[in-house]
């Protein structure tokens, strides 16, 4: 293993969206991630192709019977030998299967118990079962995406599953690590998405009190409101991004557009942006988008091509940056950010469940009759194949 987290061990219970998300991440750091999955998935051959299977690489995985208390207990065992455990249960399931925080604590002090829900593991919806869109939707982000006179557009899951979910959950483990170094102690982490998804939005809350935001959708700097910064289709129906805030780049903006009529001083005049946008959609119109990107490389204009995520894999600039690699077969989001000295990297591809459950408990200290013993008991489920 390499990358900043090489010799940090972490136990991932098994789940959907954030939980893996961060799971990935912190193994694209170098840490060696065990993902415990549900014993009755070893035989589900949808397995080998679920849709997030890119998400689940680099790590292996051991599939245990969780109700079965000798599941429970295993885990227990793996959680002494752990520096995190992630989980994504709703609040109480963890502790009713024997594999709750108190649990685990007890059995390793130092260790880092990362939770991941929706609404958190306190207040009065904790409970309700809900999906990303409605975790934003509380938040006030959900109501500032889409255009005037429509509904609020389904954002992907990037703002509460990933953004305000995983990736907030990455960084609370990594500084409950941080902070055990110095205090011997384990901790939890309660990461939320609701509470994830109002904190990236902490900037737009901050422009509304200085009333500087539009609470109409589609009226404001940076939600597509501003002709300079919005969408537009091209001749091929496909589009491009213009994003030209800054007067210099206003400026190279309207040169390459052939709009040097329009004055630069009034670029910010909210009333006439209606008219001009319906004037710049209409250049725009009128080439096809890599002809837009001809004229626009180099010119300062803060443009880019609305690309698809097949066209992205091949896109020059992303290919020049290796922001796409390949490995396992598929061409996927190289490992972010990037190290220096201590360079991340995608170890290994998505395990099938239960696909290293003997070598996997084997390197985490069970005995050969202790492993064979809760194969025997149900406890434990090995993969036999692997058929991707």
């Amino acid at each position: 293993m390499s990358g900043p987290l090489s010799g940090i061990r972490v136990i991932e219970i098994a789940g959907i969206g954030p939980g893996p998300f961060c799971a990935m991440v912190l193994a694209d750091m170098g840490a060696e991630v065990l993902r415990v999955d549900r014993a009755a998935e070893v035989d589900d051959p949808a397995m080998a192709t679920t849709a997030e299977l890119l998400v689940k690489r680099g790590r292996r995985s051991v599939a245990v019977d969780l109700k079965n208390p000798e599941g429970a207990v295993a885990v227990l065992r793996l959680a002494e030998r752990a520096d995190v455990l992630i989980e994504g249960f709703r609040p109480g399931v963890a502790e009713r299967l024997g594999i709750g925080p108190d649990a685990c604590l007890e059995a390793n002090p130092r260790l880092v118990y990362g939770r991941m829900t929706g609404w958190g593991q306190t207040g009065p919806d904790a409970l309700e079962p809900g999906h990303d869109l409605n975790y934003v939707a509380i938040t006030g982000a959900l109501a500032a995406m889409g255009r005037p006179g429509e509904a609020p557009a389904p954002p992907l899951n990037l703002v509460g599953d990933y953004g305000g979910g995983g990736m907030l959950l990455a960084v609370g483990v990594l500084a409950a690590l941080l902070e055990a170094r110095t205090s011997g102690a384990g901790q939890v982490v309660d990461a939320a998405m609701a509470d994830g998804a109002a904190l990236l939005s902490t900037v737009f809350f901050g422009m509304r009190d200085l009333g500087h935001w539009n609470e109409e959708r589609g009226a404001n700097l940076i939600d597509g409101g501003a002709p300079f910064y919005d969408v537009y289709e091209t001749s091929d129906g496909r589009h491009v991004s213009l994003g030209a805030i800054e007067p210099q780049f206003y400026a190279a903006m309207l040169r390459v557009l052939g709009l040097e009529d329009e004055a630069p001083a009034d670029q910010m005049d909210t009333r006439a942006w209606p008219a001009f946008k319906r004037r710049v959609a209409a250049v725009v119109l009128t080439r096809t988008r890599d002809e837009w990107c001809a004229a626009m490389e180099g010119a300062g204009a803060c443009f880019a091509p609305v690309l698809t995520f097949d066209e992205a894999r091949t896109y020059p600039a992303n290919v020049a940056r290796e922001r796409f690699v390949e490995h396992g077969g598929f061409v996927q989001p190289a490992p972010a950010p990037r190290f220096g000295r201590t360079p991340s990297a995608i170890a290994a591809p998505a395990p099938l469940p239960g696909e290293h459950t003997e070598a996997a408990l084997a390197s985490w200290g069970f005995t050969g009759p202790e492993i064979r013993a809760l194969l025997d008991a149900g406890a434990v489920r090995a993969a036999t194949t692997r058929d991707r």
